[in-house]
């Protein structure tokens, strides 16, 4: 098996086995051609008739035969089962972005160990889409520029101190804890600056910010 890093200039849209939806990965390859499986999300792939360039993971949700038939596709094995296959993939991946779907869904603990590795900032941006929502980790200065009145959720996965602008509710001067005050459902009222100390703040907005999210990560 090929352990070397996928390369790409381009984009990578990054299919979970969690439950992944076709329009999501239709709507992340608009921005991220260039496509990765992790793992038993290939055979998602494969249903769509979507091969993915490479296959990322310790294969124990992969069906050999399929495997077997998906020629000219890079089959990536990583064995340890200390991280996950989210994980993997993140670490093994460079390029300027990753738009990963088929991971909030499905088993609940898959979607608690996912939104764990995106909050701790590995590999390049990226951002984790489903039916409703974009995630990705706050870096340490946000501008993201959304139209007024939309929702805008900071759940932190580690005590973060912050500063704001343009939300309803401001966290300036206040410390988000997972076992704590927490930042949900607040509402923008102009551009957004946001600020934090360290990292491991998740920033949760509507899927219709998904291209200023984009933006605001890659500038």
């Amino acid at each position: 098996m090929d352990r070397r890093n996928v390369q790409s200039q381009e984009g990578v849209t990054l299919v979970g086995a969690g439950l992944p939806r076709g329009q999501d990965v239709a709507d992340a390859m608009i921005h991220a051609p260039f496509l990765v499986a992790a793992d038993g999300g290939a055979a998602f792939c494969m249903s769509e008739q979507l091969t993915p360039r490479a296959v990322i993971g310790d294969f124990d949700s992969l069906d050999p035969a399929l495997r077997d038939a998906m020629d000219g596709t890079r089959m990536i094995r990583v064995d340890e089962q200390i991280s996950t296959d989210f994980e993997k993939c993140l670490t093994l991946i460079d390029a300027p972005f990753v738009i990963a779907t088929g991971f909030t869904d499905g088993r609940l603990d898959h979607t608690m160990a996912a939104l764990s590795v995106l909050a701790r900032g590995l590999g390049p941006p990226t951002l984790m889409i489903g039916p409703e929502d974009v995630i990705f980790s706050a870096p340490a200065r946000l501008a993201l520029d959304l139209p007024p009145g939309t929702r805008l959720s900071l759940f932190p996965m580690a005590p973060v101190t912050g500063r704001s602008a343009g939300l309803e509710w401001p966290i300036d001067g206040l410390t988000l804890d997972p076992m704590g005050r927490i930042g949900t459902s607040n509402r923008v009222t102009g551009p957004v600056e946001l600020a934090f100390d360290k990292p491991g703040c998740l920033v949760i907005i509507p899927r219709p910010g998904l291209a200023a999210a984009l933006r605001a990560l890659t500038g």
